[in-house]
């Protein structure tokens, strides 16, 4: 989750597409990422909520997080439930609500 969230804030958006699993993979993604990531001036934090699971020998994890950031001059807070899967050593994104 910190990697995400630290990628978000350098915009490396060839990184948060590596770590989506390849079924989330969408038309449009690439696009519809770098254009937030080009609106948001600044990610200012980062809160973990909580956590489920995602341990070294787990297959499936868990976070709830706050990201703060700032838009158009506004601070703004995304907050999410993540969900992850190991595959072959890699953690990916699946979904968040």
């Amino acid at each position: 989750m910190r990697s995400r969230y630290t990628a978000y804030a350098l915009k490396d958006v060839d990184y948060l597409l590596a770590t989506f699993a390849p079924e989330r993979h969408r038309t449009g993604e690439r696009e519809q990422i770098a254009a937030w990531a080009s609106r948001v001036e600044a990610w200012v934090g980062l809160r973990i909520v909580s956590t489920s699971r995602g341990g070294p020998t787990d297959k499936r994890g868990q976070v709830e997080f706050e990201a703060k950031y700032r838009e158009g001059g506004r601070e703004g807070v995304l907050r999410e439930r993540s969900r992850f899967e190991r595959r072959d050593g890699k953690w990916l994104y699946l979904e968040g609500t």
